[in-house]
């Protein structure tokens, strides 16, 4: 048994490793692939006389969506912020994005809240707004591999403004739950404030302590030693009930900015190669495991999944709406500003990786039976391809300019 689950395992990652292939050459998300190859591989189970029950009933027992969920939240926050270059004359551009995701978040939480009570009557607004941030945030997962090719104001826009949606989108999932759980609003906003100051100086001091400790490292096996400090912390701060991902986020943030935040007395602290060894390394291998937690999530959520969920009328209304909130939103968010291309920002709002890793960290007392996974997939598939046929455009736009100049 343990070599077909080995075959199946590997299979799985060379398909996803072909689909990312594809998704460069196609500009189809390999989120989608991945998807149905999780659906397709749940029918062909179902065809050989395989139980497709027992093997939910497996994935259930042992969290492994949950599991999963909780590292990619983590590679995600990680990568993003491995990312995200700070310099003079880039803060017009991150201001800009930032303002973008924030009300585009905002917006987008509120309309599909109210989507949501008044789809599902016992339905309240805390329940309402956790089941609606998810929906609402843009994919970076999806994004940053996806606008490689536009021209580079673009590709860092949407780099910064996908980035600042998960990690603005996740920190206000959280603190909705800590408000679900909490009779006082006020206690809850003191007790966030004050968490979040303390992780910020807590993250500060840890994030130059790690950096100072790595580099002076001479033994050859340390990235998964800080990636495994990085979890220990995370973890550490969860039960202390901080802002964790922070940690994550700020940690990111020094060592690929190193030179900002190693100033004055700091700056003889500094070995500048070692540096640039450990974070082009640390993004590589980042890069490399947020790939295989992504690879098996969509999978296994593709493979829970029955396709009739996608044929429920009340699926396709409600997911509908939401569709038509996501794209208005977009709209809104967009029109004070001044942007190249207006049309084609508006396509790029894709859902995926992020919405499923929050979707699946609701806690038990927020679990609302009524809602269906198909309004997830139905999402996460229909801004993907909106996204993709808005991308592909732009390349056939590029292929006829460039026939003309021939």
């Amino acid at each position: 048994m343990e070599y077909y689950i080995i075959i199946a395992a590997s299979l799985i990652i060379i398909l996803s490793y072909l689909f990312n292939h594809i998704s460069e050459k196609s500009n189809i998300p390999s989120v989608l692939l991945l998807i149905f190859l999780g659906i397709a591989s749940r029918e062909i189970i179902g065809l050989a006389g395989i139980e497709k029950e027992q093997i939910l009933e497996i994935f259930a027992r042992i969290r492994i969506l949950e599991v999963l969920g909780t590292l990619g939240l983590i590679l995600i926050v990680l990568e993003a912020a491995l990312e995200l270059k700070i310099a003079k004359d880039k803060l017009k551009l991150i201001s800009k994005s930032f303002i973008i995701a924030i009300s585009g978040l905002l917006i987008c939480m509120f309309a599909i809240a109210g989507i949501l009570i008044a789809s599902f009557n016992d339905m309240n607004w805390i329940t309402a707004l956790i089941y609606a941030t998810p929906l609402s945030i843009l994919s970076s997962a999806i994004v940053i591999p996806s606008v490689t090719n536009l021209h580079e104001k673009a590709e860092e826009f949407h780099i910064y403004e996908s980035t600042f949606s998960d990690i603005l989108g996740i920190m206000i999932f959280y603190f909705l739950i800590e408000l679900g759980n909490s009779s006082s609003s006020v206690m809850v906003m003191g007790d966030f404030t004050f968490g979040l100051v303390v992780t910020i100086v807590t993250s500060v001091i840890l994030s130059y302590v790690l950096i100072y400790a790595f580099q002076n490292l001479e033994t050859k096996v340390k990235l998964f030693l800080m990636i495994s400090v990085l979890f220990l912390l995370f973890s550490i701060g969860k039960l202390m009930h901080l802002s964790s991902l922070l940690i994550i986020l700020v940690f990111g943030l020094i060592l690929n900015n190193y030179k900002l935040f190693f100033i004055g007395k700091l700056k003889k602290y500094l070995r500048p190669l070692a540096i640039e060894n450990i974070r082009e390394s640390f993004l590589m291998i980042t890069i490399e495991s947020a790939f295989v937690v992504r690879t098996f999530f969509f999978v296994i959520f593709g493979f829970s999944i029955a396709l009739t969920a996608l044929l429920d009328v009340k699926v396709a209304i409600v997911s509908a709406a939401i569709l038509i909130v996501i794209y208005v939103t977009r709209i809104v968010s967009f029109l004070p500003h001044k942007h190249e291309n207006i049309k084609q920002a508006i396509t790029i709002a894709p859902r995926g990786l992020i919405t499923l890793l929050l979707f699946y960290s609701i806690p038990e007392e927020f679990i609302f039976d009524g809602f269906k996974k198909g309004i997830l997939l139905f999402v996460i598939i229909v801004t993907s391809l909106v996204m993709t046929s808005g991308l592909m455009k732009k390349d056939k736009k590029k292929e006829a300019e460039i026939s003309e100049v021939e």
